[in-house]
Parts: C-alpha cells; structure tokens; sequence
C-alpha cells in the first residue's frame, strides 16, 4: 500500500497513481461501484489492485468531469485475451462513482461478439442480481420508443439536488459496431442536451472497422463517419480505444479525429500466457502442419490429414485427463481455424464430425482388432502430452477415459453460412470443437481452449491480423501443460518475430505514458520484420519507409544539410570523445596520417547511445529515417544485452577529410578505400575504412568532413560530424520508420 491507502475490501478509498504512471490531469475516486466490481469478480487482492490502479490512472488521463467540455482520444493497449473487457469495465464502474451520468460503450462488429460482450458487463457489474438500480443499461438504442426518455431521466437526476448521490443512475449504452446502430444512437442522443454532461466513450477492438479505410481516396468510410458524428455530437467526452493490437491507431494522420492524444499499455495477471510464453526458442507447446496438408485452390486435400488426425487425438486425451481431474468441472475447447471460405469450415467441419463418429464407433467394441489399433493411435499423443504433464495419469486410466471424451465433445461449425453466426452453449458439455474463420479472428473468447489447430498461411501478411487469430493466448497458467498449436512454419515464424514486434510498441508506449507526453511526440518508428506489413494500407496516407538492417555498415548520405545540426553534432562528438580513453590503433608503419585512427574499446553501447546516439540528428530525411531505424535496432540490442560493449574509432586522428557531393547532393562515398590499390597488392598497408571495426560488436566510426564550395550550387562545409555504424550480425533487424511523431 502507499501513502496509508486501504485494500480494496476497506471501503471507499482516493486512489494513489503507482510509480511510473504518467502525471494525472485529475485523481479519480474509488467509491463503492469499483470497490464492490473488484470485491465480486474474485480475484487475488494482488490482481485487484492491479486492474484498480490501471483504471484509475486511464481515467486520470480522460477529460475530468468538472469541465464543461473537451474532448480527448486515449489508447488502452493490452495483449490478446489478457483482461480488455474487465479493464474498460472497471474504468465504466470508475467513471460512475466519479460522477459520469453516461458511459457507452462500442463493442463487436458481430451479434455473437457484440452479445460476449454485453453478458460480461451484465456480470461483472451485476445488472441482474444486484438489489439497487443505479444502471439503465439500453443495448443499441432507437429512436422509435423510449430509449431517449430512458437517458433523459437519468441525466435529470444528475441535476436534480433532490436525488443523493449514491442513489443517481448511470446510463450505460452498449452498442454493436455497425453504421446503422451507431446512427440510431446518434439520433437518440441528439435529441438529449448533453452540454456539461462528462460522456466516457469506450471503442472495443478499435482498430476494427472503425478507422477510415477510404483515406487514400479522399474519402470516409460509413462507420468512421458514424464514429465522428458521434463524437460531435456529445461536447464532453473522452474516446478510449481498447485495442491489443495497436499498429492501425498509431500509423494512422495525427490530424485525425480518431489519433489518440495518451497511450496506457495494461498488464495482464501472472496467470496470463502469451507471445513470450509459447513462441520462444525450444518451445514444447508449438506443432508444425507441413505445407502438403495445408489447402489451397491448387492443391485441395482429399482426405483429412495426418495432423488434424494427431491434433485431435491430443486433445481428446487432454479431455480423457481433465475428466479424471476436474470431475466434468470447467471446460476443454479445441480450436480449428482454416481459411476464411465457408466451404473450408465446412468441409474441416465434416471431417472432424466424420473422425468423431468413426472413433466412438470402433472403441464402442474394445474387443475388436480395429480398437486395439485404434488405442495404440493415441499412444504417441498420450506421450507428447506426458512431456509437460509432469504427473500425467497413467495409460491405463486415460484408455479408460478415452471413448467418453470423445463421445461427450461436442463440435461445432461457427460461421455465418446460415445466416447468423451461431453462438456456443458452453455449460452444454465439458470440451467442445469450435470449427471457423473469420468469427474467430478477433475478440472471440474460446473457453478452456487447450489446442489450436490452423491449416492456413500467412495471407495478406498484416502483422495485426496475424496476432488477432491467437485465440491461443489467454490465462492458461493452470492448464498450459495441456496446451499445443499446430501451424504452418512460415505462420509459427511469423507468430515468433511478432513478439519482438510487441514488446518494441509497448516498450515505447510504456516510456511515452511514463513522461505524460502527448503521444504525437512518439516517434513512429517500431521494429517489425520485413516479411510483414503493420496493418492494412487503407488506412495509412503518411507512408512508413522500411529500415531493413543487416549486417553491415550504416552511413549518412548528407551530413551536412542543417547548419545548426552541424553544430550541435559537432558539440556533442566532441564531449562523448573527452570522455573516452582513445589509444591509437595499430597498423602498418607506412600508413598515411589519414589512414591512421585512434579508438576506445569495451565502451559500454548502453553509454554510447545515450550520450551520442541517442541525440545525433539529420536534416535529410532519408538520412533521418534510415538513423532512426539504427537507434531502434540499437535499443533493442543494449535492452536485451546489458553488458554489450562497442568499439569507437576516431577516424584520421580527428583530421579533417575532404569530400565532395554528387549531383543529388549525396556524399558518395564517406569511406576511404584499401591502399594499394593493385589487386596483387590490395590492402597491405591499409585494409580500408570499411575494415575498421570490431567483427563481433557495434562499431561506431566518427568522422569529421570538409566539403569544399561549388560556386552556383552549394557553400563550403567545415567540421562536418558524420557517424558511420558498423551492426554486427546478432544485432540486425527490420524497423518501419513513419515521418510523423516526435
């Protein structure tokens, strides 16, 4: 606890931000409705004060209610399945007991997600078993009938002195994510006066169908326009988008409406698994489908294959396990997740019904030669799963639990071929078998899901969309030995370098939260493979360039072009030099003076980032954005390597070298060559400027440039700072750099 606050069960309390928490533009109150929503969802007290602390410092950072008006747009990043909806949840019971008449919140572009999340406000918040009535929740209001009497009454008691406090209602507003349900919403609350009325807007999985993919068009899509009408419609707001994949809200103009102004990454429980936990080096949960069983138009599968039979045959004896522990409690789900044609659901869908049928058939006769086959079948399953089951029953039991796990899962085909997408009856049975595609994409909360299994490639190649389908991800500490995924390698790739990608955002989310900077002072610059694209191009009219750093040298083409960043490079060479130990470097006697360098080894690249490179600025664009790239490379790398250590070469002793500019103003060539230069000869009094560095470290070279005046084109440059940096291959890596930001 700090400064004498109480835990949660102790009653009203005025929050304190925890350590690292941008500064507040108000301290929100914890009053009864949060402390009774943490007390009922029964978690550890740990975790409560987790989720308590996280929402109060999301709402510190929202318009307050005491204003008249303002509007605010704020970013809530978590990971997939780690705890979204209880977080914007919380943060809807904070802004009750901090005087917001009216919370609404956008969620699901889809019956079933929409419907997910309503029933999770409808239980965290109690709306059916509570005694009092303190929330008028309206499910996608219309303007025919009495939805806006509904919020004009509450909004009255706000305003009525007459009304205690603690007995005010607060509408809350749930609506899906599609145009014609956010118009009626529109229309219903402009008939409201909603001046001075403190409105908190939630946006679930706001990079979905709600940023504008007609920009390139100079045109708006009909659900942003809607998004936009509904933010000027009410003068007192703060927007949240709730979101585990941030790339779309981030990459899109700053000047949008939907550009958020904060960013609050959540953290999820300790019981929480993720990108870091399944794709890693020697991971035992991941599986690979070799690409002969993946289908495509030309190559369609005949037959089911040999790793959707082996997937299923460890998921059904996980079930045969989980029956012998849990006792029927709780569930087991399988996830298979194919194309997104309908007719591959269909026929995965057929298959597994097919295979399901056909085993309880066969182990109904044990007596039968096709039964003992059959069980020997499942003994390789029953291996890998003892691998991380530490202390797995023995064969003998999960044989005698076999053929009832098989008999009592139940599949299903989750797709809208039909029409609507039908919705899974969990208490139904103990395991079922999701089949689908689209639906199971985003948002899509798959209970007790122990195996995934997804026949499909990498597609567009959109790292958001990738990261969306890991319905795997989630708090599967309990039961993570019983866990696999089977994938295609070049997804399992994918999945793996996508991690890097996340941690990288958040990292830079995280520092930007701690300064309480606006977030359009975030340099847009992320690590992100090349095999990748962040997020659909729709969206995006600022271009991203991609950095792609391998092995090798980074140079600028023109050091020059800034005057005043000349000086202050210079400045800043300078002081980093009088603060190392140079020695000269040894070579070949018959050196020229320019050919012989001075350097400082086993600098800590830590230092060297940030008292040089973390300040050394370019005017050229180009220049710019490719040093961007080596900065963030380079963070990453001393992040990961505390210790990392890297050589500085003072090129020429300090001397100034000449160099002259080509046509496009490039300095085409910063290095010197080898001398001699004779092929017999090459190199044997000097190797080059290309062959001064440490082979297996970061090597910086700094050199200090003239560029004499071409009359008519440009003046003469002295005292030109120019770094050179040497990426040795361990620390390579791909960066997308977006000129907007910092």
């Amino acid at each position: 606890m700090t400064n004498g606050e109480r835990g949660v069960e102790g009653g009203e309390v005025i929050s304190v931000l925890p350590q690292g928490v941008a500064p507040a533009r108000w301290t929100p109150r914890v009053g009864p409705e949060t402390t009774e929503l943490l007390i009922n969802i029964r978690l550890s007290e740990e975790n409560q004060l987790r989720i308590r602390d996280e929402g109060v410092a999301i709402l510190s950072r929202c318009v307050p209610p005491t204003q008249l008006s303002g509007q605010q747009t704020g970013l809530v990043v978590g990971y997939i399945q780690s705890g979204k909806t209880l977080s914007f949840t919380t943060v809807a019971a904070l802004a009750r007991d901090n005087s917001y008449p009216l919370v609404i919140v956008i969620a699901g572009t889809s019956v079933p997600l929409s419907g997910q999340s309503v029933r999770r406000l409808h239980h965290d918040l109690r709306l059916d078993s509570r005694p009092d009535h303190v929330w008028q929740h309206i499910h996608n209001p219309q303007v025919e009938g009495d939805d806006h009497g509904r919020i004009s009454s509450v909004l009255a008691e706000w305003k009525d002195p007459h009304v205690p406090q603690e007995e005010r209602r607060t509408a809350l507003i749930t609506v899906m994510k599609h145009h014609g349900h956010l118009n009626h919403l529109i229309e219903v609350l402009r008939r409201l006066n909603l001046q001075g009325v403190p409105v908190l807007i939630v946006d679930d999985e706001a990079d979905q169908a709600g940023l504008n993919n007609l920009i390139q068009e100079g045109d708006e899509s009909t659900t942003y326009q809607r998004l936009c009408m509904l933010k000027e419609v009410v003068p007192h707001h703060t927007f949240l988008q709730y979101t585990a994949t941030p790339q779309g809200p981030l990459l899109i103009n700053l000047i949008d409406v939907l550009s958020p102004g904060f960013a609050v990454p959540l953290t999820p429980g300790n019981e929480y698994t993720g990108g870091s936990i399944f794709f890693h080096d020697g991971s035992p949960y991941i599986r690979e489908i070799p690409p002969n069983q993946i289908p495509t138009r030309d190559h369609p599968l005949p037959e089911p294959p040999e790793s959707l039979l082996a997937a299923l045959r460890f998921f059904f004896v996980g079930v045969a396990s989980g029956l012998i522990r849990d006792h029927g409690w709780g569930h087991r789900s399988m996830m298979i997740h194919p194309s997104q044609r309908t007719v591959g659901h269909t026929q995965y869908y057929a298959w597994v019904a097919e295979i399901r049928d056909t085993w309880i058939r066969i182990l109904g006769h044990p007596g039968d030669q096709d039964c003992h086959e059959l069980i020997e079948d499942f003994r390789p399953a029953y291996n890998d799963l003892a691998t991380t089951v530490r202390d797995l029953e023995p064969w003998e039991a999960i044989n005698a639990h076999l053929l009832r796990a098989i008999r009592t899962t139940e599949p299903h085909l989750v797709n809208a071929k039909r029409g609507r997408t039908p919705e899974v009856n969990w208490s139904s049975a103990y395991s079922h078998i999701l089949v689908g595609g689209q639906v199971l994409d985003r948002g899509f909360t798959v209970e007790g899901l122990t195996v995934t299994y997804m026949p499909r490639g990498l597609g567009t190649r959109r790292a958001d969309t990738i990261q969306q389908r890991a319905r795997f991800f989630g708090y599967k500490r309990p039961y993570l030995p019983y866990c696999r995924i089977y994938l295609e390698p070049q997804v399992e790739d994918a999945l793996r370098r996508y991690v890097e990608h996340e941690e990288d955002v958040r990292g830079r989310l995280e520092e930007n939260s701690r300064t309480g900077r606006p977030l359009s002072e975030l340099r847009r610059a992320f690590l992100l493979t090349r095999s990748l694209e962040p997020t659909r191009d729709s969206i995006i009219d600022v271009d991203f360039v991609r950095v792609n750093l391998d092995e090798g040298w980074s140079a600028p083409k023109a050091p020059h072009e800034s005057a005043e960043f000349i000086r202050s490079n210079r400045a800043l060479v300078e002081a980093f030099l009088d603060s190392l130990r140079l020695v000269p470097l040894e070579g070949h006697p018959e050196r020229t003076e320019f050919q012989i360098h001075d350097v400082a080894r086993s600098v800590l690249l830590q230092e060297a980032y940030e008292r040089l490179l973390a300040d050394i600025r370019y005017a050229r664009l180009s220049d710019a954005q490719n040093y961007l790239g080596v900065q963030v490379i380079l963070r990453r790398y001393f992040e990961e390597h505390p210790e990392a250590t890297c050589s500085v070469y003072r090129m020429s002793g300090g001397r100034t070298r000449e160099r002259k500019l080509n046509d496009d103003g490039n300095i085409p060539n910063l290095f010197q060559g080898a001398y001699p230069v004779e092929r017999a000869r090459r190199g044997q009094i000097y190797p080059g400027d290309r062959e001064i560095h440490d082979p297996n470290a970061v090597s910086i070279q700094l050199h200090t440039l003239a560029i004499p005046a071409e009359l008519g084109v440009h003046p003469a440059y002295q005292g030109v700072p120019a770094l050179a940096i040497w990426i040795p291959r361990d620390a390579t890596g791909d960066v997308i750099v977006q000129d907007q930001g910092g």
